[in-house]
């Protein structure tokens, strides 16, 4: 199967499952997220395993901060992901492995915090009072836009290279088409919707646009550290979980915080 083709049928197949489940909210919602952090997860500790990661604090610790989110809200889902610190401890103490304690609990909390953490302010991007639907869907919509824009723009425009020791693959011209794309979507998304203004909305695309490619590029930094191109192969011809979520990751977080600037 071609790398086009794979890419449209995991595309086809992927985003009506995710909108879905996002649009329901609840424990649908959690599922999904709570699959790719396992997956996501999974995919990095293969990625760093020169680091000696401790899995098992590092699963646990994403779990927890998932299901704090879901039970507490952001409270409970930080109190969660701080768990990791004290179980990577003890397995780095029973463990056998000679990799130095800062590198292996370092390694394992950027893991859980990256990644469990990064989705969980998806969730609470979806529990949000009012409009938390609404601006779920815009956040992965405006994302999704923008990573689909870049690519195309960067393929058909491209000419100077936005990080070139990163990841070469990237140009200035494609984040430009980009953020223009995410930045248009967060405004179609949100107009006349009574919930952020014309501006908010505007400026609410411009920090998704911006957070978007520095998680994509701080995922290629971690991976141009241990030298592979892709984190899996789960994706087909988008390559495994982190490579599709990396923005997301950056995303989400930014795109909550801005969210309650606005509207508290």
């Amino acid at each position: 199967m071609s790398n086009w083709l794979s890419r449209l049928l995991v595309a086809a197949i992927g985003l009506p499952v995710v909108l879905a489940a996002v649009y329901v909210g609840g424990w649908w919602a959690f599922t999904l997220v709570a699959l790719a952090a396992l997956i996501g997860l999974h995919e990095y500790w293969l990625l760093s395993r020169p680091l000696a990661p401790l899995a098992p604090a590092g699963y646990v610790g994403a779990l927890l901060a998932l299901v704090g989110i879901e039970v507490g809200g952001i409270a409970w889902g930080l109190g969660g992901v701080l768990t990791t610190f004290p179980l990577a401890f003890v397995l780095k103490a029973i463990s056998e492995a000679r990799a130095a304690a800062t590198i292996a609990i370092s390694g394992t909390v950027l893991g859980a915090v990256w990644i469990g953490g990064g989705l969980g302010f998806l969730l609470l991007l979806r529990e949000l009072p009012e409009h938390g639907r609404l601006a779920a869907l815009t956040v992965l919509l405006a994302v999704w836009a923008g990573d689909t824009f870049a690519y195309f723009g960067g393929r058909l425009l491209g000419r100077h290279k936005l990080a070139p020791s990163t990841s070469p693959g990237k140009t200035w011209e494609g984040l430009v088409v980009g953020t223009a794309a995410t930045i248009f979507v967060a405004f179609v998304a949100l107009y006349h919707q009574n919930f952020l203004t014309i501006g908010d909305s505007i400026v609410l695309g411009a920090v998704v646009a911006l957070a978007a490619p520095l998680g994509d590029l701080f995922e290629s930094l971690l991976k141009r550290d241990m030298d592979v191109k892709d984190t899996g192969r789960l994706l087909g011809g988008h390559g495994g979980m982190l490579d599709r979520i990396d923005a997301l990751l950056f995303a989400a977080p930014a795109a909550y915080f801005t969210i309650l600037a606005f509207v508290t």
